[in-house]
């Protein structure tokens, strides 16, 4: 079996936002839209007060909320773990904006461009009719990973077959990979470090882990 996860090492984010630019350029997503996040928060108590820079996202649950509710069949879980959409049969009802707990799910009604009404060249090819009036989200660069398999390539190993994010971290705290394999990187971080997923006591079962120290 495979279960691809995504690991991000609270410890070595900086917050520089890098992988934010990288899934926005690579996915043409419009303004307000943000498949990959990095919040800015704070932890501790005065004056032992530290910040902590959270990379957030589709979390491609093992029970996903968002494909419970959605009518239409357009959310899909494939056997490797991954949560797509198919656009085609959405119809943009955002039930599953709603049940998210990650407010991971965006719908854009109108084409809308960074720069005005002028397209930069990968909004022109990427930020197609077929997006517009119908749920969108991270898909862990879904594509990227079917077409790097396809050519031999190892997830999370390979960057041809890794997620943009990944690929695009300045500081390593990003990895991805297959989590049951125990040679995998994301593997061996979950058994070598302390861990923690986000709202997992909603049943929601992410696939995203996050390592943290708590006594640092």
């Amino acid at each position: 079996m495979t279960r691809y996860a995504m690991v991000a090492d609270l410890r070595r984010c900086v917050g520089c936002q890098t992988c934010t630019v990288a899934c926005k350029e690579t996915n043409a997503t419009p303004p307000g839209v943000q498949w990959r996040r990095v919040l800015d928060m704070e932890a501790g108590e005065y004056p032992d007060v530290r910040r902590i820079f959270l990379p957030t996202g589709c979390q491609h649950c093992d029970e996903p909320p968002c494909l419970e509710v959605c009518p239409s069949t357009a959310t899909q879980k494939r056997a490797d773990g991954i949560v797509t959409i198919d656009y085609d049969l959405c119809i943009g009802c955002s039930y599953c904006a709603v049940a998210c707990p990650y407010e991971a799910r965006f719908k854009v009604d109108r084409t809308e461009y960074a720069y005005g009404a002028r397209p930069m060249s990968n909004e022109r090819h990427r930020l197609g009719d077929e997006k517009i009036g119908v749920a969108t989200k991270c898909t862990f660069c879904v594509d990227r990973i079917d077409a790097g398999l396809a050519a031999g390539k190892v997830p999370g190993a390979d960057p041809q077959a890794t997620p943009v994010c990944v690929n695009s971290c300045i500081s390593g705290a990003l990895r991805f990979g297959d989590m049951d394999d125990p040679d995998s990187a994301v593997s061996r971080l979950a058994a070598e470090n302390q861990w923690f997923r986000m709202h997992e006591d909603q049943g929601t079962g992410p696939g995203f882990y996050y390592l943290w120290d708590n006594g640092q």
